[in-house]
């Protein structure tokens, strides 16, 4: 079993990039409608490179990493299911017309893994310096699900958003 350090998490993560980069660089470079076609062999070429990359976990890693890549590796895949239905309402509500939604998911979900990881390092940080700072974001969780939860929902207008416009 190898052992793993920062020079795999390294090579890692300029894989990812490098990947992230050949999808808007050549997939992503001309907007267009994305066929059926398209989408299935996109999808192989995705899902070929997590089994190639759980393959070499299994063999340098050991049966129980391999297991739990594959493991979290479906259960991401299944959960991202619904994410297709969020997207889809947004393209809609938004008029994002079919030829632009590949590059405004890129981007979005882009952006989401950028901000995700900056978050994560800052409240990772926070807590290993202030341990009781998890009771404050508890608290947070509980105060946001009752507001979700009460709050009365009035027409939605997003012309009026700065952000948005």
């Amino acid at each position: 079993m190898i052992q793993v350090n920062y020079i795999h998490w390294i090579a890692f993560a300029v894989f990812l990039v490098l990947m992230l980069l050949f999808d808007l660089g050549f997939y992503g470079r001309k907007s267009h409608v994305v066929t059926l076609k398209e989408a299935l062999i996109s999808s192989s070429i995705w899902i070929s490179l997590a089994v190639i990359f759980n393959i070499i976990i299994f063999i340098f890693a050991g049966h129980a990493k391999g297991l739990e890549f594959l493991t979290g590796y479906l259960l991401e895949y299944y959960l991202s299911v619904d994410n297709i239905f969020v997207f889809v309402l947004i393209f809609t509500y938004f008029s994002v017309p079919s030829n632009y939604q590949h590059k405004v998911l890129f981007w979005g979900i882009f952006g989401a893994i950028i901000m995700r990881g900056i978050l994560i390092a800052i409240g990772a940080s926070l807590v290993l310096k202030f341990h009781w700072i998890l009771y404050i974001f508890g608290l947070f969780l509980i105060y946001s699900g009752f507001k979700m939860i009460f709050q009365k929902v009035d027409k939605i207008q997003p012309e009026k958003n700065i952000l948005v416009r």
